[in-house]
């Protein structure tokens, strides 16, 4: 017997996100009760431009009540090109041209799944190669983390999404 929806007990809708209540039935016969977030998928992208990778100031950010420190990201629109939204983010957060940009590649071959159980999110994930000539004086606000030293980035980033991207940038770039 496979899982089976039985009523959907409520739904509240935002700009942003759509909470929805659930009852399902398991494979066991026991009815369950799931409440789940739909959200816009994000993107992330893993800045790195000669030996270094790049990240904007930290910034507030409201569910953890504090600053902190985050890889460029934003929400991907309904049927917007992930790649196209990717080199937008660039631009927005750290002042990157889509010409300052030699690669723009996904780190995964399909989007990763967020909190599967609770939310239908998906992270579209980027590594983004910089020209190596960009003047960083020219770019937004930001900060630069040695790529060959990443010990210090992964000790300051707590969004486990930049995390994950950060560890498979590295895996990638092993010889």
């Amino acid at each position: 017997m496979t899982w089976r929806l039985l009523d959907r007990i409520t739904e509240v809708t935002t700009p942003w996100i759509e909470l929805v209540g659930e009852r399902w039935l398991d494979d066991t016969g026991k009815a369950l009760d799931y409440w789940r977030v739909v959200a816009a998928d994000s993107v992330i992208v893993v800045t790195e431009h000669a030996g270094s990778f790049l990240l904007p100031e930290p910034s507030f950010r409201p569910g953890v009540g504090r600053r902190t420190l985050d890889f460029p990201g934003g929400r991907l629109a309904r049927d917007a090109d992930a790649r196209a939204t990717a080199h937008a983010v660039l631009a927005r957060e750290l002042g990157v041209r889509e010409d300052g940009v030699v690669e723009m590649l996904p780190l995964t071959s399909a989007p990763l799944e967020v909190n599967s159980s609770a939310s239908n999110q998906r992270l579209h994930g980027f590594i983004a190669r910089l020209d190596p000539g960009l003047d960083r004086t020219l770019l937004l606000p930001h900060r630069a983390y040695s790529a060959k030293e990443p010990a210090e980035l992964l000790a300051e980033l707590s969004c486990l999404q930049c995390r994950a991207l950060l560890l498979e940038a590295l895996r990638q770039a092993k010889p």
